[in-house]
């Protein structure tokens, strides 16, 4: 067989160049340490090492995680502590409270100001933020400030009730936050209570405030628990003469206060609570009758054949009956108002009645929609247009002049079990301040004392409760750090085993690879000064 010069460069060129490659790959190993440097060199291995090595960056994820929670967890217990910590002052000072045989009014007032203080420092701690800027006692809603003040006494919550949570392994995630709800709200309460809130569609400007109230007869309250109040307060026009006033009613929708007086400051006491309102409660405005006067009327005699009309206002109808003589606007507005039959068997005895359903009333001038809906009259007959002065028949006349009353200012008085910590010192504090030298007040403050400390104890045993529940939690990414360090410290182990390279093997090996490449170059030095040539003289 004849070999070509092209032959043997090109056989020279692949086998230096496979021996080159060989002793790079070996090169490559040990200078990495690795065996397997792609998929090529050990599929079986690759696959093994590309599940170890994404298990590994998922471990110093949850790793990281862990670390995030047990910041977050540290700065809540701190914070819980510190409240824990300030509850155990406001004891001490409401246990000096009372001492109300030596104590006088002045004695009270300094007091007070160190509870105002204490509970600006409360607030404050109730909306602890973490490293990362997140409020943690507000459930969900970390970029939201969880605890605002009114300046009336009265404390907001505006998180929700849930709790941020962190994945620290792939079957584990922690709470890494609470709602402050759950922590300084929702804590029982010694006694029946109440909440006090304006509500949010309030138009007074500025804004009335209501106080924080207290329970001045529990008796009294505790056989009105659990209902719910609402203050409304009501148009000038509702009194004569005209002033601000408001009107209390119970969730029941029975009116427990009507159209009182209001005046700023003043106590409102109903069923054992009392509170008070301060500023201009916005009043609402009057509603304006609708109304359909009387035309000219024509005499026209029902009596021998009775007819009717339907009066509707607000969607419901009622069929009036005409059954007597009608002369002028007067016998038009008894016969609309009858509460006999004059025609016997007629059914005008219930025209009084129907009016009243409909919150119709009549006089010689017309009909009238006091609560300010407008009313239709229709489905009459040519008599009845004369009578009436205006059109019946058919679609009949509608009023167009009613406007329904504006409601003013409400604020509500919420039946509660429970009671928030924010609440229970802003109440010692109103209490303290408002102290007489007396003994008949003085009576009233050792009554909100008692309450104050039973609340306080409460609530410190309900922090207890939380701070364990939070250090629960704080056990967990323990066992999970270790958890991960040693799932960790495994992975690498198997890692190793599967793609260390042997480095005694591989020294010899390249030693090898490189003799064969030395061979193979000495090799083409000699073939290729062969020729032809060289033999012809």
């Amino acid at each position: 067989m004849r070999v070509s010069t092209s032959q043997i460069y090109n056989i020279a060129d692949i086998g230096m160049r496979n021996a080159q490659s060989a002793v790079n790959k070996t090169s490559e190993q040990i200078s990495s340490g690795k065996r397997v440097l792609s998929p090529a060199d050990d599929p079986v291995a690759a696959t093994s090492i590309l599940r170890l090595t994404q298990n590994m960056g998922r471990l110093e994820q949850y790793e990281k995680n862990v670390n995030e929670a047990e910041g977050k967890l540290d700065r809540e217990e701190i914070a819980i502590q510190s409240v824990v910590n300030l509850l155990q002052r406001m004891k001490e000072l409401a246990v000096n409270a009372g001492n109300t045989g030596v104590l006088t009014a002045t004695d009270y007032q300094s007091l007070a100001s160190e509870v105002d203080s204490r509970l600006s420092e409360l607030l404050d701690l109730q909306n602890t933020r973490d490293s990362a800027g997140q409020y943690i006692f507000a459930g969900h809603q970390g970029d939201t400030k969880p605890f605002t003040a009114d300046g009336g006494g009265n404390f907001s919550y505006h998180g929700d009730e849930g709790q941020q949570r962190i994945q620290v392994s792939e079957s584990v995630s922690v709470a890494v936050s609470d709602s402050g709800k759950d922590l300084f709200v929702d804590i029982p309460s010694g006694h029946n209570t109440f909440n006090t809130s304006a509500s949010p569609a309030n138009k007074g400007v500025p804004p009335a405030k209501i106080s924080i109230g207290e329970v001045v007869d529990q008796e009294a309250y505790d056989k009105f628990y659990p209902l719910d109040m609402t203050v409304t307060f009501n148009a000038p026009e509702t009194l004569s003469p005209p002033a601000t006033n408001y009107t209390v009613t119970d969730d029941r929708g029975r009116v427990l206060v009507a159209n009182a007086p209001y005046t700023e400051g003043d106590p409102i006491e109903v069923n054992g609570a009392s509170f008070y309102i301060t500023g201009q409660p916005y009043s609402g405005e009057a509603a304006t009758p609708g109304t359909l006067d009387f035309g000219a009327v024509t005499a026209v005699d029902f009596s021998g054949a009775p007819e009717t009309v339907t009066l509707t206002v607000g969607g419901r109808s009622e069929t009036l009956v005409l059954d007597r003589p009608v002369n002028n606007a007067a016998d038009l507005a008894a016969a609309l108002s009858s509460s006999a039959d004059v025609t016997p068997g007629s059914g005008a005895a219930r025209n009084a009645e129907r009016l009243a359903n409909l919150g119709i009333t009549v006089d010689a001038t017309g009909l009238s929609v006091p609560s300010g809906q407008n009313l239709s009259v229709s489905n009459g007959t040519a008599n009845t247009d004369a009578v009436f002065g205006f059109a019946t028949q058919n679609a009949g006349t509608t009023s167009t002049d009613g406007e329904l009353a504006e409601p003013g200012d409400s604020f509500q008085v919420n039946a509660s079990n429970k009671q928030g910590l924010l609440t229970t010192l802003s109440r010692l504090s109103e209490a303290m301040k408002n102290v007489e030298d007396n003994p008949d007040s003085k009576a009233d403050l050792n009554t909100v004392v008692g309450q104050t400390l039973t609340n306080l104890e409460n609530a410190m045993t309900h922090l207890t409760a939380a701070q364990g529940d939070l250090g629960a939690r704080q056990n967990t990414l323990e066992s999970t750090q270790d958890l991960l360090a040693e799932t960790k410290l495994h992975n690498e182990e198997v890692l190793a085993d599967i793609q260390a390279l042997d480095y005694a093997e591989a020294s010899t090996r390249l030693k090898m690879e490189s003799m064969v490449l030395s061979a193979a170059q000495q090799t083409f030095v000699k073939v290729s000064g062969l020729s032809l040539f060289n033999y012809l003289s």
